[in-house]
């Protein structure tokens, strides 16, 4: 394993000055976290966009979140095909094993996958058409969330399929038994919000995304 180099050192030199300050100011929290395991009220589902940064937006500490990050925050549909499924695996352990509360889907404004995905499905982008691109084949999942907004004014679309990327992943949670029965029971909310990241905002989906307010 030669390709393996030693860290940057500017993250070597960032990662001592949390040990010094954050780590050594709230030890026994960590050592509780090890000790005690983890107890998450929330998973977050977002975006693996470096500007979105759930943690910071929502003030959370060790051991708030569960979070999975992915290309355009998307969730695919319920597959129990004995093949090997990323963002399936993380829902199921959030959701039967730490019995999350709440499960959040944050998408965001000038996403690059969702703007991808548009000018595929649009027939602008055929390497992403090509069955070797993974983000392509990962931004098929949104392809029933273009069919919802192809008929919106151009200049409308890329932001209406932003925000589709959230409600199609909130529909396709409702196909995994283990998540609806969560939901019908009471145990868990499923919530949908976009982060703008220009404007530093928050809208959170209602009435089963049919409108958006802000949080």
């Amino acid at each position: 394993m030669h390709n393996i180099r030693p860290l940057p050192q500017y993250l070597v030199g960032r990662f001592h000055g949390w040990r010094a300050t954050s780590y050594s100011e709230n030890s026994a929290w960590y050592r509780r976290l090890a000790t005690d395991g983890q107890r998450p009220r929330a998973m977050v589902i977002s975006c693996c966009d470096s500007r979105v940064h759930v943690t910071s937006i929502f003030g959370a500490d060790s051991g708030e979140f569960f979070i999975h990050r992915n290309i355009a925050n998307l969730v695919p549909p319920y597959a129990p095909d004995g093949l090997q499924h990323g963002t399936s695996a993380a829902v199921e352990y959030a959701v039967q094993a730490l019995k999350v509360a709440h499960l959040i889907v944050v998408g965001h404004t000038s996403c690059g996958g969702v703007a991808g995905c548009h000018a595929m499905c649009s027939g602008h982008a055929p390497e992403l058409e090509e069955k070797t691109s993974f983000v392509g084949r990962w931004m098929d999942v949104l392809r029933p969330g273009y069919d919802r907004v192809k008929d919106l004014p151009e200049d409308q679309q890329v932001a209406a399929l932003e925000r589709e990327a959230v409600l199609v992943s909130i529909e396709n949670l409702m196909t995994f038994p283990f998540v609806r029965a969560a939901v019908e029971s009471g145990q868990m909310s499923l919530h949908g919000l976009v982060h703008d990241i220009s404007e530093g905002s928050l809208v959170q989906a209602i009435d089963g995304g049919k409108a958006w307010v802000e949080v």
